[in-house]
């Protein structure tokens, strides 16, 4: 064991999971693929414009699925850019949604079209409840769009469309104004009006097609589906069950210390999944599910965040770095847009990582140390490989997925008490 003041670390080993879903090998021919199965693309007039919706999120292979979508469209006599179709984020700027969209590796440059940032929207519904639905006039402008998105569970409630094409079409094309409107809406009738909000603009937009990508989990692009408009809301729903079978989860419950080396807005919407973090606080709904974890100590902000740390009000305990690496003021754009000031909150904060985990390991309540419950994970997005105490071996074996790939080792810490670098493949 290794003495930090009163407290002992428990001894630490990586653990991989085994996932049953394997991700695509051959991206582009799959994307490729994916589009021959559509049905027979209109023919376009001169000139015709189409508007690419691309999102904030880094989607495992995300450059190459929109960079097939980009060349297939030219190839069908189309004349594609992008619009980044992300609701508030970046800031809620023209400037910001760009950088954001740069971070991911989608630029003018790498894609060969213009990427429009603009903010402007334009109301094109009223849904029979009261609430406005808003476009990018970037879009509308075009003849046609095309939507493309990971489908995932979402973070904050649970329905049969959540993450996904028909949310970026609702909201994430609606801009900071149309999410804004969005979100105030459902605090009282919640996100379930993303179907009939889809169903709406279907009319209103000259949809062409929507790429779904779904993720296995280790993160890797696992599922490739372009869908055409008449039977897009139907497929995305197939493909959400699907999705929420291929994600990844922290295999032991309850804990006492979860640590998660990155968080950012790239990662989840709030920073760090709560479908793996298993806890949420906002006010359309609170929910406190497994793994129930007593401390969360996040350790720092991805920098394809681009300093959004919208959602670090859920961690319990975080560093000096992170702090100083937000940017507040995107981060209060997004956490006030989303209706959820409570995530832009910052929490308890120290200098090092040692005096965060002694802290956490001091407000657990757990009398001996040498029995912490802790798991450290990469991020939420990458569960396939996972550092876990002593304390979970005989549960660790009893799970025919999970296999030990490096030996109980004490928590080492460098110098200037930070952990060091989590090492996705313990056996290099």
């Amino acid at each position: 064991m290794v003495h930090h003041g009163l407290f002992e670390f428990p001894e630490m080993a990586y653990i991989r999971q085994q996932s049953a879903d394997a991700g695509v090998s051959q991206v582009s021919e799959a994307v490729d693929r994916s589009l021959r199965s559509l049905p027979e693309l209109p023919k376009p007039g001169k000139n015709a414009r189409v508007a690419v919706a691309v999102g904030s999120r880094h989607i495992d292979n995300l450059p190459v699925v929109v960079d097939r979508c980009l060349r297939y469209l030219e190839k069908n006599g189309f004349q594609p850019f992008i619009v980044p179709a992300m609701g508030s984020h970046g800031g809620g700027t023209a400037e910001g949604q760009s950088a954001v969209l740069a971070a991911c590796g989608i630029t003018p440059e790498s894609m060969g079209v213009p990427v429009i940032g603009e903010m402007d929207t334009e109301a094109v519904a009223v849904h029979p409840g009261g609430l406005t639905l808003f476009v990018s006039k970037a879009a509308l402008a075009a003849d046609y769009q095309v939507l493309i998105n990971r489908i995932k569970p979402h973070t904050k409630f649970k329905a049969e469309i959540a993450s996904g094409l028909c949310k970026m079409m609702t909201i994430g094309l609606g801009k900071k104004e149309g999410a804004a409107a969005f979100h105030q809406y459902a605090v009282d009738h919640g996100f379930g009006i993303i179907e009939e909000a889809a169903r709406m603009l279907l009319k209103h937009l000259n949809l062409l097609f929507g790429v779904g990508l779904l993720e296995n989990s280790a993160g890797r692009l696992a599922g490739i589906a372009a869908l055409p408009p008449d039977h897009l809301i139907t497929r995305e729903k197939d493909l959400l069950r699907k999705a929420a079978r291929m994600m990844g989860h922290i295999p032991f419950d309850p804990l006492d210390i979860l640590i998660i080396d990155h968080f950012g807005k790239n990662i989840s919407g709030i920073g760090m999944d709560s479908n793996v973090t298993g806890r949420h606080r906002d006010i359309v709904g609170d929910f406190f599910t497994a793994p129930h974890v007593k401390r969360i100590f996040v350790r720092d902000l991805s920098p394809a965040s681009d300093g959004n740390a919208n959602g670090i009000g859920l961690a319990d305990f975080t560093t000096r770095r992170l702090v100083d690496r937000m940017d507040v003021a995107k981060t209060y754009v997004n956490a006030i847009t989303a209706i959820s000031p409570e995530k832009a909150a910052i929490p308890v904060h120290f200098e090092t990582d040692r005096e965060c985990l002694a802290a956490c390991a001091r407000t657990t309540g757990v009398a001996d140390p040498r029995t912490l419950r802790v798991v450290r994970i990469k991020s939420t997005a990458a569960l396939d490989c996972i550092q876990v105490s002593r304390s979970l071996e005989s549960e660790m074996l009893k799970q025919t997925h999970l296999s030990r790939i490096s030996p109980w080792q004490p928590l080492t810490f460098s110098s200037s008490g930070n952990l060091g670098e989590f090492l996705s493949d313990p056996s290099d």
